[in-house]
């Protein structure tokens, strides 16, 4: 699909032309002036390398900051592959190696991600025979040469910035505190604010995606503040109960936390005063616990307790957003961050914390496993084919693998066909060209910059066959100054793109050929196991006298696999599939719920209203028989995604029903546990109907449809 939008042609328009004069202004002073040919050849290369087959988030100063330190590996990776290139064995074992680790590198966010690729064609270009270490110094030099021309490029023509995520937390917490002191902001608008922040709609170079402590801080304030602005959002849409001040009161303190922390995110000074709001929290809890056990005619209504419990989980939102955003700001929290689990990299060093970003992706279960393995298979077996057959120019076979392989077969088939038939074009029109110019070498380089900028900019604004054809023009205009070319150049690349196109579709029919979908189904499966495991234990606790001892549920395996569930969904999402293999299938849905299940577990041991004696008869059988009735449901609907056996349905409605049990008290049982249970009870109900739905009846004749989710 081509680029369509003003600003999406303008910045692809912007990075032709950066690709293009840097390419140029290396290639051209180093072959005729210097007479160096290897050298300009890199210094070709290295901006088509990094300027376009990476990905290379951010813009301006970001950019070439990521370049620079992306230099050193780049000569790491030529070198290695100079010196391996004397037997095909050991490049192969090379290339297995490299590429793998560069694929893998995904895991430390969009930036080693987007950079990856341009790597690994620097590895790509310096293994192939012939071998010649006595070249090094000039590869080298050249692609140094490339590289510092492109940073040039990036800091005279920059993309125009773009808001950081800390910018956009601000706006969207200057949204919610109008909401909370007002409560005149519309739903629409605040869950419009909440959406903005979605990662989805973030520039990558904007994504708080890495390790560390603070990236990890901010991406947990963006879905917490998320949440805040949901939940005023569904408040706004109620009607507020009558007799309320404390709710009003503590909203206050939200609008004036929410406030403090946008400034503090925006300027940087200032920062919201540590734990105010928490003990505005426990003080409304206390006058709760107070009201509720006082004398039966002094009893807050029920809508007013369920409306208090609605503010007092927006509240928690808000305080997890101060304590989050305290991190981002210093590194480590300057009070106690609890719970424990819910911060639980706070205080732990950055090298652990990284150790645990790789080691929890270092399974078949992750999709960016799936990835690395992938490309370093497909990688290394066009390395080994290119070898043994001796083919010209064959770091075109690996170039195609790793420009045309896709997550999924049918995507990589869709890339392959429309590459070969551009490719074919390409090669008839560039040996009509080298048999009409023959080996006049100005008309080649008076040919080559235009090329390259109608080739950077038209090729990607039409697609995959427009990429491929012109791409094709640029390196036969430019090989055919370096050295004496025939027509011979244009059937070369065609049958290496041809073997190289055919290694990767094997490999994707060999590996993981559906992508991410049935990882996701795995994924968001594992997450419903182990989020519904906490549900019980939650509402133990819940029914644990206030003076009782308790035992909190653990959380952090959970978080693990939500973690493993959003990098499948996300993956999903970017699949051409996705839409019409899963559209039953609400998988942000599940995310929501898991969500709910797990900030539940969190919030109501600490802040949830709790009974002065032991709950018996009615109230107490109801949620316990909710809580595990609930677990059960999410076992089933995991069973369902899996393709295993469900769990049997209980005897009963298993949906915690939308209205208090018969002899509900307030003093016997907690109506912060009633709200939960419920809310995750819709939830559930909601997901189980969208995966048991009826398929569409198929016209007569149609053939039968396998289960494209297994």
């Amino acid at each position: 699909m081509g680029v369509t939008t003003r600003s999406a042609r303008a910045a692809l328009l912007r990075r032709s032309v950066r690709v293009a004069v840097a390419a140029g202004a290396g290639f051209y002073p180093l072959l005729y002036v210097a007479d160096r040919p290897v050298m300009a050849l890199y210094a070709l290369f290295a901006p088509i390398a990094v300027g376009l087959l990476s990905s290379i988030p951010g813009s301006g100063r970001g950019r070439a900051s990521v370049m620079l330190r992306a230099l050193p590996p780049a000569l790491l990776l030529a070198t290695l592959g100079t010196l391996l290139a004397v037997e095909t064995w050991a490049a192969v074992c090379g290339m297995l190696a490299v590429g793998f680790l560069l694929a893998f590198a995904a895991v430390a966010g969009p930036r080693a991600a987007g950079s990856a690729p341009g790597l690994q064609l620097f590895y790509i270009l310096a293994c192939f025979p012939p071998y010649a270490p006595q070249t090094l110094g000039a590869r080298l030099t050249g692609l140094t040469v490339g590289t510092l021309l492109l940073v040039a490029c990036e800091l005279l023509l920059p993309d125009p910035a773009v808001p950081s995520y800390r910018e956009r937390l601000a706006g969207a917490l200057g949204t919610a505190a109008r909401a909370a002191a007002t409560g005149e902001v519309a739903p629409r608008v605040l869950r419009g604010a909440g959406a903005g922040l979605r990662l989805s709609r973030i520039p990558p170079s904007e994504r708080p995606a890495g390790a560390g402590r603070t990236d990890r801080a901010l991406e947990q304030a963006g879905r917490s503040v998320r949440r805040l602005l949901d939940q005023l959002a569904t408040l706004a849409g109620t009607p507020p109960a009558a007799a309320d001040p404390a709710s009003v009161v503590l909203l206050g303190r939200v609008a004036e936390l929410c406030t403090a922390c946008a400034g503090f995110l925006r300027t940087g000074s200032r920062p919201p005063v540590a734990g105010v709001l928490e003990r505005a929290m426990r003080g409304f809890q206390s006058e709760r616990v107070r009201l509720a056990l006082g004398p039966p005619g002094r009893t807050p209504p029920t809508a007013v307790l369920r409306r208090q419990s609605h503010v007092l989980a927006l509240a928690e939102s808000a305080r997890i957003v101060e304590v989050t955003t305290d991190i981002a700001a210093h590194g480590l929290p300057v009070g106690a961050a609890a719970p424990h689990d819910q911060f639980w990299y706070a205080e732990l060093p950055t090298w652990r914390l990284w150790a645990r970003r790789v080691l929890g992706n270092v399974t078949f279960r992750s999709v960016l496993f799936q990835n690395a393995v992938r490309t370093a298979l497909g990688l290394a077996a066009a390395r080994l084919v290119a070898g043994s057959l001796d083919l010209a120019h064959g770091f075109w076979v690996l170039l195609a693998v790793l420009t045309l392989g896709r997550t999924t077969v049918a995507a990589t088939w869709q890339a392959v066909r429309r590459a070969v038939a551009g490719n074919a074009v390409g090669a008839l029109v560039a040996g009509a060209l080298v048999i009409g110019v023959g080996p006049h070498d100005d008309v080649y380089a008076a040919l080559l910059a235009p090329a390259m900028l109608v080739g950077f900019f038209v090729g990607p604004l039409l697609g995959t066959a427009a990429t491929q054809g012109l791409f094709t023009l640029v390196v036969a205009t430019a090989f055919a100054q370096i050295a004496p070319v025939t027509w011979r150049l244009s059937e070369a690349r065609m049958i290496d793109v041809v073997t190289g196109s055919v290694i990767g579709l094997l490999c994707g029919l060999l590996a993981w050929p559906a992508g991410a979908r049935r990882e996701v189904r795995h994924a968001m499966a594992e997450l419903l196991r182990t989020c519904g495991g906490l549900v019980r234990p939650t509402t133990e606790a819940l029914l644990t006298p206030s003076r009782g001892a308790q035992k909190l549920p653990q959380t952090l395996p959970s978080v693990h696999r939500l973690r493993l569930a959003e990098a499948a969904y996300a993956q999903y999402r970017s699949e051409s599939s996705a839409a019409s293999d899963e559209a039953g299938s609400d998988w942000h849905a599940v995310l929501i719920v898991a969500n709910d299940m797990l900030m539940g577990a969190h919030r109501l041991p600490r802040f949830g209203l709790r009974p002065s004696s032991a709950p018996t008869g009615k109230p107490a059988v109801w949620a316990r028989g909710a809580a595990a009735d609930l677990e059960v449901t999410a076992g089933r609907i995991a069973s369902m995604l899996t393709g295993g056996l469900p769990a049997a349905a209980p005897a009963t409605d298993p949906a915690p029903l939308p209205t208090a049990p018969d002899g509900y008290e307030p003093a016997s049982l907690s109506v912060d546990l009633e709200v939960w249970l419920t809310s995750l009870g819709r939830h559930l109900a909601r997901i189980e109907a969208s995966l048991t739905k009826p398929p569409p009846a198929e016209p007569p004749g149609a053939p039968a449809r396998g289960d494209g989710g297994r």
